[in-house]
């Protein structure tokens, strides 16, 4: 897919007079646990040309296509990611650290990547991870027979929530980096390495029984993470400035 999805990047640089600083992988694929028939995802940050911000309204900030083959395109203009950047954004931290990049301008990756550990906020990013494991939970994961997938879509958000509680810092994009994580236990690696080998085979709509011990040792990281949130806020460090002359820098580009 990798030649149709820099096509596609070639085209809406073209179509919208912008430039493409950094597009990845996101999702499933990103993270490591895609079905086989898993939809591509991509994820950009473009720039215009400095004219196009020197405006009093503010255009639509947004690139967004539905493609064929699954290809899901989506962007966000630079001044948009960055704003969100200096709110702790998730999304965008972890497009930065996806494994799968298709197009990366090293005068924007490299000092954003540098400025996540300035404006990370701990406590907003347990909260965005631990509502994303409730929701999986209470809407999929309430029933004896559920959808595999689903139970991925539980582990890795609350495998974040630990990252966040033991290392103050954004966790990795890639489930296998949260997994191997030292304060994740040897039984708990092997009950995620037992249901990997069963999901590698199974398509987006396999569905099975729940394990009654997985289900309570869910529960029990809810409760804990729900508890401890709100002990994780800190002073963030980071401000506007550095952000500001990073856009500067790269529109003057």
């Amino acid at each position: 897919m990798t030649p149709q999805i820099l096509a596609a990047l070639a085209a809406i640089e073209r179509e919208h007079a912008v430039r493409v600083l950094f597009a990845a992988e996101s999702g499933s694929r990103a993270w490591g646990f895609a079905s086989p028939d898993s939809d591509y995802d991509v994820r950009f940050v473009y720039v215009h040309a400095r004219d196009w911000y020197l405006r009093l309204g503010e255009p639509r900030d947004v690139i967004e296509q539905m493609l064929p083959d699954d290809l899901d395109v989506s962007g966000w203009d630079l001044r948009k990611a960055l704003r969100l950047f200096a709110r702790s954004n998730i999304a965008l931290y972890e497009w930065l650290g996806s494994p799968i990049v298709y197009r990366e301008d090293p005068a924007f990756a490299a000092p954003a990547r540098a400025l996540i550990a300035r404006h990370f906020q701990p406590a907003a990013a347990l909260h965005h991870y631990l509502g994303t494991a409730r929701t999986t939970f209470h809407e999929h994961l309430s029933s004896e027979i559920v959808r595999l997938k689903k139970v991925f879509y539980f582990l890795r958000p609350i495998l974040a929530c630990r990252w966040i509680e033991q290392a103050r810092t954004q966790p990795p994009t890639t489930f296998a980096d949260l997994v191997a994580a030292d304060w994740v236990d040897a039984d708990e690696r092997a009950a995620i390495a037992e249901l990997q080998h069963r999901k590698q085979f199974a398509s987006e709509a396999d569905r099975e029984a729940l394990n009654p011990a997985l289900a309570q040792w869910m529960r029990d990281q809810l409760e804990h993470y729900t508890r401890i949130g709100p002990s994780l806020a800190r002073r963030v460090d980071g401000n506007l400035d550095e952000l500001d002359r990073l856009m500067i820098a790269l529109c003057d580009r």
